[in-house]
């Protein structure tokens, strides 16, 4: 990175903003939270930039790392987490979206919501006076690209020019990965069956980007030629919460897709195998590759809480 970069970054400001999708952000915003999860995981606990703070979680979706990290990241920084489900919330009893994002607005400084369908969020967003945050929703799990981009850093220094290889259904793990690897110069291929391959408004937009950064965008349906020389390695479960039912369906169409020892002989010898958890051994991974030395896939998870904690300092910040 440049001099001139850096100094861009380091003038940045996040404050007040939202943080939906990877897509909204620009590469030196992405690169400012980055760097601030690595300052923030050299300090360690005990840091109060956020004393007095108060962040709302909504969660419509179960979740275990999702909210363990911002809670736990919260406190960390001197903050303060309130916890909401479907049964505490008057959002299960059909208040509306925009009548929440104004009542919470008054109370906190921040709303933190893991959903289903991509335009809540983007609703509470529009009627909120504080940021708020994506948790996950089905197009995007922007926080987690976040860690995933961090974890690589670690291992790998720069990583423009890396390769990053997703193998599995082209779901909002896939989407907002491939747009940070886009805006980041990484080159992302993901193999999947063509009839789950990612949102294609997203892929076309990455392409577009991909185009500016100097990277290549690959959309396969043979995992082999995704694989093939990649420094990392990625895999997600075949079926996500609410696709219980296509579960059957989704087994057999991805049978031939399984990361496995023969399959990520085709990768660099040092490459990284990265999963966002939770693992479901002997389905879309081995057991042999999740838990071999080229995993990183629990440094990745404890990654999680330091990206968070960037998000959140850097949208809350005085």
């Amino acid at each position: 990175m440049s001099k001139a970069q850096q100094s861009t970054i380091n003038k940045l400001s996040l404050k007040g903003k939202h943080f939906l999708t990877i897509l909204d952000f620009s590469t030196e915003e992405i690169q400012l939270l980055i760097d601030k999860a690595i300052e923030l995981k050299s300090k360690g606990p005990g840091q109060n930039p956020l004393a007095g703070k108060i962040l709302a979680m909504i969660f419509e979706k179960n979740s275990t790392r999702t909210r363990m990290s911002f809670e736990a990241g919260m406190l960390q920084l001197g903050g303060h987490a309130i916890y909401m489900n479907n049964q505490d919330s008057q959002l299960g009893r059909g208040e509306t979206i925009a009548d929440t994002a104004q009542v919470l607005s008054q109370y906190v400084n921040a709303i933190m919501i893991r959903t289903h369908g991509h335009e809540r969020v983007e609703e509470l967003a529009n009627h909120s006076t504080v940021p708020v945050i994506n948790g996950l929703t089905d197009l995007a799990h922007p926080c987690q690209a976040i860690a995933d981009v961090l974890t690589l850093t670690e291992k790998k220094g720069a990583v423009r020019g890396l390769k990053l290889a997703y193998v599995g259904d082209g779901n909002n793990v896939a989407n907002s990965l491939m747009a940070i690897c886009a805006k980041l110069g990484i080159d992302f291929a993901i193999a999947a069956p063509e009839s789950y391959w990612p949102d294609e408004e997203v892929t076309s937009k990455c392409k577009e980007i991909a185009e500016q950064t100097g990277c290549k965008i690959t959309v396969t349906a043979n995992p082999v030629e995704a694989v093939q020389n990649a420094d990392a390695v990625y895999a997600d479960v075949w079926t996500s919460m609410g696709q219980e039912e296509e579960n059957e369906q989704r087994l057999k169409d991805f049978h031939e897709y399984q990361i496995n020892e023969d399959l990520v002989s085709h990768a660099k010898k040092d490459y990284l195998f990265m999963h966002c958890l939770p693992a479901h051994r002997e389905e879309e991974v081995t057991t042999g590759v999740i838990d071999g030395p080229n995993s990183v896939v629990f440094e990745q998870a404890g990654n999680r809480l330091h990206a968070q904690k960037a998000l959140l300092v850097e949208l809350l910040k005085d």
